[in-house]
């Protein structure tokens, strides 16, 4: 008997699946009424299903029932509270019917569980970029309302640096993303995510920038005599290993680099044709970490050349640039805040942050890139994560 019922409810689904097939048919056919006489029939046969649900909540709007279709759309969400293309249909229709507020909250919730456009269908595709669209506009609006609000009282402190304010409110807004620490190794906790360093935690920089002339020499001559595996490509993954954003640049000479120290090892033969350089570097309170720090090149990116998004090891070492040949416009993202270079002038900022580097300009751009300790570190704290570093690196499971 069990075998029977068996085949016979797959028979009910099969007929009740052609006839779903039939009414999307008939949508594609701009006849809503005869879609809807044949879903009543497939879900009389075999009960709802999601496509079922789908295509009634579309033949419903087709038919201007925009009640009855955001009816069958929750009754879908009911179930399935993340099913994408309900929660991008239901914002269109409740954008329909004039409810803005909540047809935007709903394409945003659709928005964030959205796949790749390119793994869509084009109608909803463009569906989604319009939700996009609009949920960036309310976005703007309410940036726009808030800032305009507190416009009056943000002037009484305009002496103060109101950056991180400004940011928060962006944020706030939605216009523009929080980030925070992504290290790909070690998260100290209970440290600021802060893009780019204050200065004044670094009162050696004006001795690096100084040095601006003598180390860009050194690089120069340095570079014009060095082989392939002097200067070599930076992103070099192994054959088979997931390269992701880094397809474009995994053993591209178009990203090059020259070691002056590796992973805590110095490079004494780069280090003998750059002797100012290491001497610089030797006086600096650059990160030591045996076995992992410091880490100092020069960083050579070709023209036109993307560095795309990334994110570095550990937050307890902050990096430093200091230009060397800037050829023309060259860019460097951190968090929500994108600097451009300038020649004699260092920075230092926290590689966890998701980052990103552009040189537009039609040649070569170096730059000196070293580590050094987050200033915000005891002394105590910098032994002891050395320490523990140590016992990783020796550490067999």
């Amino acid at each position: 008997m069990s075998g029977r019922g068996l085949r016979g409810d797959d028979m009910a689904d099969t007929q009740a699946l052609d006839l779903v097939l039939q009414a999307e048919a008939a949508l594609a056919g701009r006849d809503p009424r005869t879609a809807l006489a044949l879903l009543d029939r497939a879900e009389a046969m075999a009960g709802p299903s999601q496509r079922s649900r789908m295509a009634r909540a579309a033949a419903l709007r087709a038919a201007g029932d925009l009640r009855g279709a955001l009816g069958a759309l929750d009754d879908l969400l009911a179930e399935q509270p993340y099913h994408f293309m309900a929660l991008l249909s239901k914002g269109a229709v409740l954008d329909q019917a004039g409810a803005r507020q909540p047809a935007v909250e709903t394409w945003r919730n659709a928005v964030k569980i959205a796949p790749p456009s390119e793994r869509l269908p084009p109608g909803a595709a463009r569906q989604l970029e319009t939700a996009r669209a609009t949920v960036s506009k309310a976005d703007e609006a309410l940036r726009d309302h808030l800032a305009s609000a507190v416009a009056g009282l943000r002037g009484e402190f305009a002496s103060d640096d109101l950056r991180r304010f400004d940011e928060a409110l962006d944020v706030f807004a939605g216009v523009k993303k929080a980030y925070v620490h992504e290290p790909l190794f070690l998260n100290y906790p209970r440290l600021p995510a802060v893009p780019f360093f204050d200065r004044a935690h670094f009162p050696w920089l004006e001795e690096l920038e100084a040095a601006t002339e003598t180390v860009t020499a050194e690089m120069q001559a340095a570079l014009a005599v060095a082989d392939d595996r002097e200067l070599a490509p930076y992103i070099q993954y192994p054959r088979g290993a997931p390269v992701n954003q880094w397809g474009e640049l995994n053993h591209s000479r178009r990203w090059s680099s020259y070691f002056l120290w590796k992973d805590g090892t110095r490079q004494d033969a780069a280090c003998e044709r750059c002797p100012e350089t290491a001497g610089l570097l030797e006086r600096l309170p650059v990160c030591r970490q045996p076995g992992y720090a410091p880490t100092a090149m020069f960083s050579a990116l070709e023209a036109r050349t993307h560095i795309p998004p990334h994110t570095g090891s550990t937050n307890v070492r902050l990096l430093v640039h200091l230009p060397l040949m800037l050829p023309g416009p060259a860019r460097f993202r951190v968090g929500n805040e994108t600097r451009q270079w300038r020649m004699g002038e260092a920075w230092v900022f926290d590689d966890t942050i998701e980052h990103e580097a552009w040189n537009d300009a039609d040649s070569l751009r170096v730059i000196l890139i070293f580590d050094v300790w987050n200033p915000l570190l005891s002394e105590a704290e910098r032994t002891l994560v050395n320490a523990m570093l140590a016992a990783r690196k020796s550490f067999e499971p």
